[in-house]
């Protein structure tokens, strides 16, 4: 069969067009050249692996000989991966946005020569339907466009990348940072807090885990009982929903309507990674057993399915679905599938408690429903006549059977692409959730992929790429930079890794990554960290990378500069470098005057700013066996974004193999002899005398947090 010339391509998303008979490039000055040289527009297509309706336009369009030949004759024709490159998608997803009023994906823009765009939206159907026009008539009104209205073309290109200059490069400095700014912030995401279905705003609904957090930060921190609410309700809410896998675990990656059921069946790592670490900040800060073992399944669907076990790595993503004929077919379940493999006793509990009925959820097939609890276990145990401890028993041989039968269908395509920053987000869940739960393997698995991503994606130095490792080892024709956020995960991943093993080897590479992400993303002028390199090479200006973007919203993974400025906070108390913090106020600083009129989206940004005012607070324990064990699960109990863990073995107390401030602060402290573990707690520059007792270490953390 012949390819186009993305057969050299090692993103799964541009191999699966490489048959298609469009002339597809890959982004790059190749592309560019052509069209300058043949004095052509671009036809740009952005899109994932997991995006359902770029499957549908890459059938229904580029796979269609006739608007195949359309395209080439009028267009040079390029395609872009946006887990692969992140930078390209968000700048044009910002110029479409000023065009056509929304973005998404499949993201088709066509360009200048020089790569301006002067039109674009997303989804275009290959002929007039569902109120838009089709893409072959869109094609050639492009193409007449450049040839006789080129001015026209031209001037939309200028004012369209004046819009996405202002829109990427915001920024607004105000008064004096203080916690009022935080509260405005959460009050604003108060707002739009849905009391009767959890969640903010209506459909579709998005998890916004930041925004979470958030509110589990100030609901522990104050003692707010409307944030606390806003945010257990919400987890409760989504984990009881279609929009969480009841069979698996792990989250799709939003509802299409407000009650959390009917979900898009897609599933990203960074939703489950992010999410991971709210249910298990709500489960310290609350106690309550549902969010813990919801916290637990995801690392189970996460080991189970989206990870290298054998050499570490967590993978990019798993599809909605199998074909284009279906709609998560392979997630939803009719009533007599669901009976074709229970006993009636078992159909009896689970149908009710996952809403299993002859009328389904799903439009394309009414009978099919997508599973998700409506009714209470205690509720499901008094109309099927049996004990609740009966009822969960039958639940769970339910849930056993139902999945192994859908293991037997065939299943979504897994992107095992191992992208640096989703990986890092992965590794500081797993790291977190294996102290506060205690699980040990998710533990030694997290340091895998760490000591993975390390090896394989850093020199060690100053660069850092954005892929660890492409499916089978397919090797890149060329290696793509890593962004600022591949840089700040990674140090945050260091930091936690350090905090939990004491290998100083974790914490020089966070030092290493954090100095290399100043010097290469620092604009010292405007006090902001842009999301590429400030100097740059050729290729990385083509086309909209000129506009210099600088991240503040969640969208959705957390924004890269307030996740940068937390970083370098985390790396100031360990290290005593002030130009660290002076970096990290600089930068929340640069933003304070406009903030909070995008609450639900800068929830990162409130947390690094309560990290910056509110007084670090150390807890160092020291030992080791079940005394060590105990302090460190008091130490970790109650969530607090400025409360830092540090676990030692007694031999690791010289100044060598610690971090430099925390050198200075325990070489001032009296050690204890013949204790099998104790704990230092400190808040700013002050410390409390070593603790050895649980109730005393309990009590001073209620002074301190």
């Amino acid at each position: 069969m012949p390819v186009n010339l993305l057969d050299q391509a090692a993103s799964s998303y541009l191999r699966s067009a490489r048959h298609q008979p469009v002339l597809w490039h890959a982004w790059g000055e190749e592309a560019f050249a052509r069209a300058r040289a043949e004095d052509k527009p671009i036809l740009l297509d952005i899109g994932a692996v997991w995006c359902h309706w770029c499957h549908v336009m890459d059938r229904e369009s580029y796979e269609n000989a006739e608007i195949a030949a359309v395209l080439n004759e009028h267009f040079v024709a390029i395609k872009v991966d946006r887990d692969e490159r992140p930078d390209v998608d968000a700048r044009y997803q910002s110029a479409v946005s000023a065009i056509s009023g929304q973005g998404g994906w499949p993201l088709t823009a066509f360009l200048t020569s020089d790569g301006k765009p002067f039109f674009g939206g997303t989804y275009f159907p290959a002929e007039d339907r569902y109120g838009r026009p089709g893409f072959r008539h869109v094609l050639l009104t492009m193409a007449d466009v450049w040839r006789d209205r080129r001015e026209e073309a031209l001037e939309s290109a200028s004012s369209v990348m004046a819009a996405v200059e202002q829109n990427e490069s915001f920024s607004g400095r105000g008064s004096e940072l203080d916690l009022g700014l935080v509260e405005k912030v959460y009050a604003s995401i108060l707002k739009q807090y849905d009391a009767r279905h959890g969640g903010f705003g209506s459909q579709p609904k998005f998890p916004h885990p930041a925004a979470i957090d958030l509110l589990l930060e100030v609901a522990t921190r104050t003692r707010n009982e409307e944030a606390r609410h806003a945010a257990s309700h919400t987890l409760r809410q989504m984990s009881r929903g279609g929009v969480y896998d009841q069979l698996a675990g792990g989250f799709h990656r939003y509802s299409v309507d407000e009650r959390w059921v009917v979900p898009h069946f897609e599933k990203m790592l960074y939703d489950n990674t992010e999410l991971l670490r709210c249910y298990v900040h709500a489960y310290q800060s609350f106690v309550e057993p549902e969010f813990a073992e919801v916290a637990r399944e995801i690392v189970h669907w996460l080991d189970t399915t989206m990870t290298d076990r054998e050499r570490g790595g967590f993978y990019g993503s798993q599809d909605a679905d199998i074909s284009l004929d279906d709609d998560g077919d392979y997630f939803t379940w009719t009533k007599a599938e669901a009976q074709a493999v229970l006993t009636a006793e078992e159909f009896a509990v689970a149908g009710r408690y996952w809403d299993i009925g002859n009328v389904g959820d799903m439009h394309h097939n009414p009978h099919k429903n997508v599973l998700h609890v409506r009714f209470s276990i205690e509720d499901v145990a008094r109309e099927a006549g049996v004990s609740v401890e009966t009822t969960r028993e039958r639940l769970k041989a339910a849930r056993d059977k139902m999945l192994a039968a859908r293991l037997m269908r065939p299943a979504p395509f897994i992107d095992r692409t191992l992208y640096t920053g989703w990986n890092a987000m992965a590794v500081a869940a797993y790291l977190e959730a294996a102290r506060v739960l205690r699980l040990k393997e998710a533990w030694e698995f997290a340091l895998k992929s760490l000591d993975r991503l390390l090896v394989q994606a850093w020199d060690g130095g100053s660069e850092l790429a954005h892929v660890i490792a492409y499916p089978d080892d397919f090797a890149a024709t060329e290696r793509v930079g890593g962004n600022l956020d591949d840089y700040a995960f990674t140090v945050n991943a260091c930091v936690d890794a350090w905090l939990g093993t004491g290998a100083i080897e974790y914490y020089h590479s966070a030092m290493k990554l954090a100095t290399a992400m100043i010097d290469r993303f620092y604009d010292r002028t405007a006090g902001v960290f842009l999301d590429l390199p400030t100097g740059g090479e050729t290729r990385e200006k083509l086309g909209a990378l000129v506009a210099r973007r600088r991240p503040l919203q969640d969208a959705p993974t957390p924004a890269g500069n307030p996740v940068a400025a937390a970083a370098l906070l985390r790396l100031e108390s360990l290290s005593g470098r002030r130009e660290f913090r002076e970096i990290a106020e600089d930068v929340l600083g640069a933003f304070a005057g406009i903030v909070e009129h995008f609450g639900l989206y800068v929830g990162t940004y409130a947390l690094a700013l309560n990290r910056l005012l509110l007084d670090p607070v150390q807890v160092v324990v020291v030992g080791s066996g079940p005394e060590a064990t105990k302090l460190e699960a008091l130490a970790t109990a109650r969530y607090a974004v400025n409360k830092t863990v540090i676990k030692l073995q007694s031999r690791q107390l010289i100044s060598e193999t610690l971090p430099e401030a925390l050198a200075e602060t325990l070489t001032q402290i009296t050690m204890q002899k013949d204790t099998e573990a104790w704990a230092l707690v400190c808040r700013g520059r002050t410390c409390m005398p070593p603790i050895s007792s649980s109730d005393m270490l309990l009590d001073a953390l209620e002074m301190a947090v």
